[in-house]
């Protein structure tokens, strides 16, 4: 088993990730003030395999209440196994000499969910292929990461990317070593690839035009780190791709802005937790504002988002780009936005390009 660990070590002086790569690789950053050369991309094309984590957020809210709360380990609450998903992305890049590479962004939650959204993406058909170049964790949340085995039954060694906080459990069920009767998961199949274990002071760049980045943040259920993609696409700019994003999009964005050489913002994929469970804060309107300044072309958002969120933000002027009606195909369906005017979410099926 071939394995790379890129803990660098570096000056906390150094830019929240102090590297720089001209594409294929991590290679340290002399400067502190030195922005990171990501390179450029010709298109990114990303398909929502599935965004329905789970179906409805009142039983997934009484699952975390019932077993302790928000402190409380996601590897020791009873899930209610008829209301869980999972959430995974397929992204298709074109590199600008006519290259064409995919990641496969989170594996998901529940296997019987992952391996029927898999099937009809034809998702499972790429990693019997071997078409699918990488396989990006976020992070270790259960929704997230669970059906890792949805993924490896396919391509056992597919090369992984991953944030260096998982907690014992989570490598446990990489190594094909947990079973967790409590939580309902289980992995038996282990990953035999490469691995890239990334730390909050690296950025990993596979290929022209594409950096994931880590960031070292305390999330719920304990949990740390998350970390997403960013694509600088030429002449138009750059877009973050995410899975959840608790580090929060307008720190997703500014770090972008100050560690991207020539950073021109153009767009953002994923789940923004914001107003995750349809709780209003005020402090989401300035979340608004804040994101358009940042003046994106495309916003698609879905997940933990916060359909009140993404209603409000439409409304006052933020380029989301609605979904269609391709999800109502899928065999479960999620009472998220239920007789609302307009789909603000990119749901299972839909397609967005950049």
């Amino acid at each position: 088993m071939k394995r790379r660990k890129f803990i660098k070590g570096m000056a906390a002086a150094g830019l929240a990730g102090g590297l720089t790569m001209g594409g294929g690789g991590l290679v340290g950053m002399a400067k502190a003030a030195k922005k990171a050369d990501i390179g450029q991309c010709k298109s990114l094309k990303v398909t929502c395999v599935s965004e329905t984590s789970w179906f409805d957020s009142p039983t997934m809210l009484k699952d975390i209440k019932d077993a302790g709360g928000a402190m409380v380990s996601h590897y020791e609450i009873p899930w209610t196994q008829e209301n869980i998903g999972g959430y995974s992305a397929l992204i298709e890049v074109e590199l600008l000499d006519g290259t064409r590479k995919k990641i496969l962004l989170d594996p998901g939650w529940r296997q019987d969910w992952m391996d029927y959204v898999f099937a009809k993406s034809g998702v499972d058909k790429m990693l019997d292929n071997r078409e699918i170049d990488m396989l990006v964790l976020s992070h270790e949340h259960e929704d997230h990461y669970w059906a890792l085995k949805s993924v490896l039954k396919h391509h056992q060694d597919i090369p992984l990317v991953f944030p260096n906080t998982f907690y014992p459990e989570g490598k446990l069920l990489m190594e094909g070593k947990y079973k967790n009767d409590l939580a309902k998961v289980e992995n038996d199949i282990p990953h035999t690839g490469e691995r890239v274990e990334l730390g909050p002071n690296d950025l990993y760049n596979p290929y022209p035009g594409v950096a994931v980045k880590m960031f070292d943040i305390p999330i719920l259920l304990r949990v740390r780190g998350e970390q997403n993609l960013f694509f600088n696409v030429k002449d138009k700019g750059v877009v973050a791709v995410t899975g959840c994003c608790h580090q929060g999009v307008l720190t997703m964005l500014n770090w972008a802005r100050r560690n991207i050489d020539g950073f021109k913002p153009y767009g953002v994929y994923g789940g923004l937790h914001i107003a995750a469970f349809e709780n209003w804060d005020p402090k989401f309107d300035d979340i608004i504002q804040g994101v358009k300044g940042f003046g994106l072309r495309k916003v698609g958002c879905n997940h933990c988002t916060g359909w009140i969120w993404a209603s409000k933000a439409r409304a006052q002027g933020v380029p989301i780009v609605c979904g269609t009606e391709r999800y109502r195909e899928y065999k479960t369906l999620p009472t998220t936005g239920k007789g609302a005017p307009e789909n603000v979410y990119l749901r299972n099926g839909d397609v967005i390009e950049f």
